[in-house]
């Protein structure tokens, strides 16, 4: 598409031409697409940006100045898009592990009201992450065999067998045995 071509298109979406937006959707979406895969290295979460900024891009295409090329500005979108995704990731996690670290700190307070006693093994554990606890626990601490964690957890003896070997080696790290 040629300058000219491309500028005559953005002055008829911002006249409110769908028809022009559309046009610049399609010549830009495949340079944008590869390079959200390249920045998410995830397709689904490329395609999930994608989406946020081509509508960012209609909604605020009014101040669109033409300082610098149609592509350029797109690109700043969907970076700024996948920076405040990777933010809201972030958040998200630390609010979870306080949350997390909050559950925990109760589950401690009453074990031990109940008289009983809080072994390091459950902080091991905690550090773990669940698809390595579960067949941990399973295993240890309720004397199910590989073959029945597996059709529980509905994964391959293999993966069962795999997981409680790294989850183990973690524990064992932790404590320096």
């Amino acid at each position: 598409m040629e300058q000219t071509e491309e500028t005559l298109l953005i002055q008829r979406a911002k006249q409110g031409d769908d028809a022009a937006f559309t046009a610049l959707y399609r010549h830009h979406y495949s340079f944008l697409y590869r390079y959200m895969l390249k920045l998410t290295l995830q397709q689904e979460l490329a395609e999930e940006i994608m989406q946020e900024t081509m509508l960012k891009a209609y909604m605020k295409l009014s101040s669109f100045r033409g300082d610098a090329l149609f592509s350029t500005w797109l690109i700043s979108i969907a970076s700024r898009q996948f920076l405040d995704h990777q933010k809201k990731r972030k958040r998200e996690q630390m609010r979870e592990g306080k949350a997390n670290q909050e559950a925990i700190r109760r589950f401690k307070w009453d074990v031990q009201q109940k008289g009983n006693t809080w072994h390091d093994m459950w902080d091991a554990l905690n550090e773990l992450k669940a698809q390595e606890r579960a067949p941990i626990i399973l295993h240890y601490y309720y004397g199910f065999t590989y073959p029945e964690i597996a059709l529980m957890l509905g994964m391959r003896e293999g993966t069962v067998k795999s997981r409680v070997h790294h989850g183990l080696k973690k524990i064992r790290k932790e404590w320096d045995l």
